[in-house]
C-alpha cells in the first residue's frame, strides 16, 4: 500500500512539474497599448519603440504579466529561461527577438516558449523589447 501511494505522489509531482514548466496550453494575458504608435500586420525589422516610455511602461507591465513566470521578475532568470537582459541592444538583439517571440520554442515535442505573436500584438511585443532594453546589462 505504502509503495502504491509513494508511486502515486511520484506520478502526480512529475504531472504538476510538467505543467509548471511547460507552457502548454497557457493563453497570455492581453496588454493594452494605448499610447503607442499602431505598427499594423506586417512585423518591422527593428524596434520603432526603443527608448520610449510609454513603451518601457506598457512592456514592464505586459513582461511580468505573460513572461516573469519563466524569465523571472525584472527578467532576472533563475536558470528556467534565458536571462533577457543579457539580449544583446539594438537591431541585432531585435532580429532574435521578433524571431523568437514569432516562432517560439519546441525541444523534445515540448514547449518551451510559445509563440506569443500568436497571442499579442506587435505593439505590445516590441514594448517588452523596449523593456527589456531598458534593463540590459553587459556580460
Amino acid at each position: 500500500m505504502k509503495i502504491q501511494q509513494k508511486t502515486a505522489a511520484a506520478l502526480l509531482l512529475l504531472a504538476f512539474s510538467t505543467t509548471l514548466w511547460a507552457h502548454g496550453d497557457v493563453v497570455p494575458q492581453a496588454v493594452k497599448t494605448e499610447g503607442l504608435e499602431a505598427l499594423g500586420e506586417e512585423w518591422l525589422e527593428e524596434n520603432p519603440y526603443r527608448e520610449n516610455a510609454r513603451a518601457i511602461e506598457i512592456g514592464a507591465s505586459a513582461y511580468n504579466q505573460n513572461c516573469a513566470a519563466c524569465h523571472g521578475l525584472e527578467a532576472k532568470s533563475g536558470g528556467i529561461a534565458p536571462d533577457l537582459r543579457l539580449l544583446e541592444v539594438g537591431a541585432l538583439g531585435d532580429e532574435w527577438y521578433k524571431e523568437r517571440v514569432i516562432n517560439g520554442a519546441v525541444r523534445d515535442g515540448r514547449v518551451y516558449m510559445p509563440k506569443m505573436a500568436d497571442y499579442l500584438s506587435q505593439e505590445a511585443l516590441w514594448a517588452v523589447r523596449s523593456y527589456l532594453e531598458s534593463l540590459a546589462i553587459e556580460e
